[in-house]
């Protein structure tokens, strides 16, 4: 069992202030590091030692009520805890004119009178030591193409196996392996082929089930944590599963309505811009945006750009002075008269 000199939270390598899902990593990082498997010869029974410990702080602090009971007492807390109800039960008796007990002093002493220095024993181990592989994680770009339909991606990892060359003692001829640098593990390339499902979210994590490290001895893969990262498109702008668009329409289409060609994410659509646009006004289309996950569609919204053009003929220009002197109100005037009232 684990001794006083080293208590769990030193074993697993975590402060006290350590969170579930901490425990839950330092554990995993530390049995690939020191299961019995990965040793062979004397090399062995230390790990099955410091395995069966390893086992033990884990069981203890990955339980929330034993990890409680453990940082009141400590290494003694099982004990502890029946001292305590020998205690009440005690207390109780002296109250109904029974036999009282003296229960002060040190509690490995009282523990050693009442219960013979039980501890743990040989509770921490796990059978077979069965480790859990470890979680990755990498980063995928996507285009805002690929998040509309899915994609299949090839995706590189590394991870860590046992030496070949020392088959994981980090000892060959009585001198530190060569080849893994006395760690008796080694990095191992690996290429896995995933699908990223539709609809995926910048900056999100998509999680591929049993593709993260393999376990030892039995115990279930780890995890692939996918952060996806979609790349800016000068087009196309994504806002949650909504697509918007900057729409650019000359002066004679927004004042007398046309016809026009607007890219989407898949082809181009015709759409009618209604007579009297607005500069920055939007045209909804529903169902041209990006799949949700209860297979909804988003839509897609084109916002009008009126633009000039580069250059105009002298009909153009007759037309544009044929167009000022008509009468039309100032389109300057709301902002003037909130400028008056501003400064007054």
């Amino acid at each position: 069992m684990a001794t006083a000199q080293r208590g769990y939270y030193e074993i697993l390598g975590i402060p006290r202030s350590a969170s579930a899902d901490d425990i839950k990593k330092a554990f995993r990082r530390r049995a690939r590091e020191i299961h019995p498997d990965l040793h062979t010869g004397a090399k062995k029974t230390e790990m099955e030692k410091k395995f069966k410990e390893l086992n033990e702080a884990h069981e203890v602090l990955s339980d929330p009520d034993k990890r409680k009971k453990y940082d009141q007492y400590g290494q003694n807390w099982e004990q502890a805890e029946a001292y305590e109800k020998a205690r009440q039960q005690a207390g109780s008796q002296a109250g109904r004119g029974g036999a009282t007990g003296g229960f002060s002093g040190d509690f490995g002493d009282i523990f050693e009178t009442f219960f013979g220095g039980r501890g743990r024993g040989a509770q921490g181990g796990a059978p077979g030591f069965a480790v859990d592989g470890e979680d990755l994680e990498t980063d995928v770009e996507l285009s805002i193409r690929d998040v509309l339909t899915g994609v299949s991606r090839r995706i590189d990892l590394t991870e860590r196996v046992v030496c070949k060359a020392c088959g994981g003692s980090a000892i060959v001829r009585g001198r530190p392996c060569v080849v893994c640098g006395g760690t008796g593990t080694q990095a191992e390339k690996r290429t896995i082929e995933v699908r990223i499902p539709a609809g995926v979210q910048h900056d999100t994590r998509v999680r591929i089930t049993g593709k993260g490290q393999p376990g030892i001895n039995g115990g279930k893969p780890g995890d692939l944590y996918l952060r996806v990262h979609i790349q800016a498109n000068g087009i196309f702008r994504q806002k949650g599963f909504d697509i918007h668009v900057t729409l650019p329409v000359w002066p004679w289409e927004a004042a007398l309505g046309a016809e026009v060609m607007a890219p989407t994410l898949t082809e181009p659509v015709k759409v009618k811009i209604p007579a009297g646009s607005k500069a920055d006004s939007k045209l909804r289309l529903k169902g041209k945006g990006l799949p949700t996950a209860t297979g909804e569609q988003g839509d897609l919204f084109l916002k009008l750009k009126i633009v000039m053009p580069a250059a105009i003929s002298d009909e153009e220009r007759a037309l544009y002075e044929q167009l000022s002197h008509g009468r039309h109100s100032d389109p300057r005037a709301e902002i003037l008269a909130a400028s008056r009232r501003s400064s007054s």
